[in-house]
């Protein structure tokens, strides 16, 4: 512990005493000299405020010397520029002065009190100049004198340069103070300087035994480095500024079969040409020269295996610390097995891409497929009706129970034939019609389509609950279609409750999408059919529960689907259903229309 204790008394010592020597004499020095700085701007400032001072009573008695020779007839340019000066010039040395002396009130008055004497001398002077002007000479002569009497500045500029040469000398005298004590403090840091040498000398002897165990150290850490070096699997080279290699590592020389204590080899023969490659080794001098470090650089080298091997090279510049001349290090990345990997995934990509496009063109077949055959089944289904009715006409009185029954048939499924062409025909048009994007206010559409909707079913009693809806961009008609299709939907599965409950809501999901809910409290469904809800003519209630014909889900997918979103439902039978879909948002999103809740 009395050791311990003894060190750390010596290094406390050392520490004080280097600081009496070298941060003590250095802040003195450094005080010294912002002294002096401070003294030399302020003999500057000073002079500076005593020049502008005398240029400023200078132009106001040159002007009035010029006005006084207009008065003898001289009436010339030059004479009239002096006159003009005056007025032109000394407004802004006042406004500099004022500047200059802003932190001292005392000289601030006095030239408050010179700004006015001037401006009073420069107003007379103007108007003696004008009477002379108007041939009045002893007006002129008048205003001259009036303004030497009345406004007199030559009290006002002796007392500013008086002021100015107390507060420089008050200065002087605290800088020459500040000196003396500077001079107090260097000669005892010179005595501290002699004790510190004395104690540098004794422990000299000890530092050079310690600086030996410090060397052997060192050696032993560049051993282990050495070591490292040697055990990374990534092939590393250190070359010089002609190329030549320095040092390289184990993984290099077995990929290249070159011997690692080599030194010297060029780049270009080390591996048998692998590395004789024209551009890179320019690039390479360009990294020793210009200091550019070089990234991924991808080239195919063979080596003398025989084989061919996809590597990526990076190089960058080395300083080293007993040279002046530049090295660079190399480091080699294997990445063969990768590139055929990437080789093989850009292969299978481009096979991708061919089954994509032939499953579009097959949806392009099938769309102009179920758009002709809904076309072509008008003409026979319109031949069918009118015979019907024909039938009907020529039978007249004479038919039957059963013929009027099959006639019914017949008409009331050439009816619903026709709608189910319509509604084909619709969903053919919602695949190929273009959007029509636009900023669609979507609680406005919400407010139409329930309107619509509602107008339908006048004698129930159904409670909306619609919440705030934002902006979005879209095909104002077509999502118009969806609201309608899913409210619609909404409104006929409560059919068959005495209170019918109908609620929009919308939040953001992880992603940011908008989802829109359409819930109620109807009739539900059952989730292991709910696959099939948004096919084409798929229905999962009877007809004659429920009219309807299958496709305004569908409608509802597909539009969704056009607009980057998807729909989805979750529902329990006899305890309603919630159908979902999503749309991406926009700038316009958060732009929400006004509350609207509304009770029925």
């Amino acid at each position: 512990m009395k050791a311990r204790d003894m060190v750390s008394w010596r290094i406390a010592g050392l520490l004080v005493a280097i600081f009496i020597i070298v941060g003590l004499p250095y802040l003195v020095t450094l005080n010294n000299l912002r002294q002096t700085e401070q003294t030399t701007a302020w003999v500057a400032h000073s002079n500076a405020v005593k020049a502008v001072t005398y240029e400023i009573a200078y132009l106001v008695r040159d002007s009035e010397a010029a006005a006084y020779r207009m008065l003898a007839g001289d009436g010339s340019n030059v004479t009239q520029m002096r006159v003009d000066r005056a007025g032109s010039d000394v407004k802004g040395l006042l406004a500099q002065l004022r500047d200059m002396t802003r932190d001292n009130p005392d000289q601030q008055i006095l030239i408050g009190t010179l700004d006015s004497s001037v401006n009073g001398r420069i107003t007379l002077m103007n108007q003696a100049t004008a009477r002379i002007e108007h041939a009045d000479i002893a007006g002129g002569r008048q205003s001259l004198r009036d303004a030497g009497d009345l406004f007199k500045i030559n009290s006002t500029v002796v007392s500013i340069v008086k002021n100015e040469d107390a507060l420089l000398a008050s200065r002087q005298a605290a800088a020459s103070h500040e000196a003396s004590t500077g001079k107090l403090v260097l000669a005892v840091t010179a005595l501290a300087q002699l004790l510190l040498l004395a104690i540098i000398v004794v422990a000299s002897e000890r530092q050079v035994g310690r600086r030996l165990v410090a060397e052997t150290r060192e050696s032993s850490a560049v051993k282990r480095s050495q070591q490292i070096l040697h055990a990374v699997r990534e092939p590393i080279a250190l070359f010089d500024d002609k190329l030549n290699a320095l040092l390289v590592n184990t993984a290099f020389s077995e990929l290249y079969q070159m011997d690692a204590d080599e030194q010297a080899q060029p780049l270009a023969e080390i591996g048998h040409g692998a590395w004789n490659d024209s551009v890179l080794q320019q690039r390479l001098r360009d990294v020793l020269l210009r200091d550019r470090e070089l990234w991924d650089y991808d080239m195919t080298q063979r080596t003398i295996d025989g084989e061919d091997r996809h590597v990526v090279v990076n190089a960058r510049r080395l300083q080293q610390q007993e040279s002046d001349a530049p090295t660079l290090l190399l480091t080699v990345s294997d990445i063969t097995a990768r590139a055929m990997v990437e080789q093989k995934v850009s292969e299978l990509n481009r096979q991708l891409e061919g089954k994509v496009s032939q499953i579009s063109d097959v949806n392009r077949e099938l769309e102009a497929f179920s758009y002709s055959v809904s076309h072509d089944l008008r003409a026979p289904l319109r031949h069918i009706a009118g015979f019907a009715r024909k039938l009907e006409h020529h039978l007249g009185e004479h038919v039957d129970e059963k013929a009027a029954h099959y006639i019914e048939v017949i008409s009331s499924s050439a009816q619903r034939m026709a709608l189910l062409i319509d509604d084909l025909l619709v969903f053919s048009r919602l695949g190929r019609g273009a959007l029509r994007l636009q900023a669609v206010d979507m609680q406005t559409v919400v407010e139409e389509s329930r309107a619509i909707v509602e107008s339908g079913a006048q004698d129930r009693r159904i409670v909306w609950d619609l919440e705030p809806l934002p902006m979005v961009i879209g095909d104002e008609n077509m999502l118009r279609t969806v609201w309608q299709n899913l409210l619609g939907n909404a409104v006929k599965y409560t059919a068959q409750r005495d209170i019918a409950t109908i609620k929009v809501t919308v939040q953001q999901g992880a992603n940011g999408d908008y989802e829109f809910t359409v819930a109620d409290n109807g009739a539900g469904f059952d989730m292991q059919y709910a696959d099939k809800l948004f096919g084409v003519f798929q229905r999962l209630h009877r007809a004659s529960e429920f009219a309807g014909n299958g496709i305004g889900l569908a409608n509802v997918r597909r539009i969704i689907s056009r607009h980057g979103g998807r729909v989805w439902a979750d529902a329990e039978l006899g305890k309603g259903a919630n159908f979902h879909f999503s749309l991406p948002a926009t700038d316009l999103a958060g732009a929400s229309a006004s509350t609207n809740e509304t009770r029925v």
